[in-house]
């Protein structure tokens, strides 16, 4: 009889230590879950912090660097499309590529920034497309290099230099600093191409001596 109470006590315990360590690992489990749950907040009250505190400068030097490589695309895409001259054509297709490239590099800054880029070209360069549209010939490679090249890459350029010096977010001035030496080198093919195209006489002229330094 006391061996039969004492296997029944042995049971009963067995039981409640069986109960007590489930109960004890769920609670760990949700404690665990919570903290999981109070992490991740954490960190998206954190990025949520991160992009409240992007300056207005960085803001504009985002949106400013978003919209030239826009430009520069579309105008060089414009350009290969219309332009009968190797040499320029050249020149199109290095913009498509090199700034498409900075285009989708400042699109993942601005996403992880929570700035919105724009979908479209703004006034100014719609307007500079839609009049080098209506051009073709020497008369259309002329007006790109000058504008879409010389004049575009050298306003590009004085917004980046004044952009790097007054960035305070550290991603910004980073692809800021990237891109000026890039617009540098592009300026200065578009400014040997200018120099050639000035001495041209037709679609096909001494453009072709300016080299491959872009």
């Amino acid at each position: 009889m006391q061996k039969y109470l004492m296997i029944k006590r042995l049971l009963a315990v067995s039981v409640t230590a069986a109960m007590f360590g489930a109960g004890a690992a769920q609670a760990q489990s949700g404690e665990s879950s919570q903290a999981g749950q109070q992490s991740g907040s954490s960190a998206t009250s954190a990025t949520a912090s991160g992009n409240a505190k992007l300056t207005s400068a960085d803001r504009k030097a985002i949106m400013d660097m978003g919209m030239s490589n826009m430009a520069e695309v579309e105008m060089g895409k414009l350009a290969q499309s219309k332009s009968q001259n190797a040499e320029v054509k050249a020149f199109a297709q290095k913009m498509v590529d090199d700034h498409g490239k900075a285009l989708t590099e400042v699109q993942t800054l601005a996403q992880s920034k929570g700035v919105t880029l724009p979908t479209e070209l703004d006034a100014k360069h719609k307007a500079m497309s839609a009049g080098l549209e209506k051009m073709s010939g020497d008369a259309f490679d002329r007006a790109y290099v000058k504008q879409g090249g010389v004049g575009a890459h050298k306003d590009t350029l004085t917004k980046l230099r004044a952009a790097s010096k007054g960035a305070k977010d550290p991603d910004v001035k980073g692809q800021v600093d990237k891109m000026i030496p890039a617009v540098q080198e592009h300026l200065k093919h578009a400014e040997q191409l200018a120099q050639g195209k000035s001495r041209s006489t037709g679609s096909s002229g001494s453009a072709g001596h300016t080299g491959s330094g872009d």
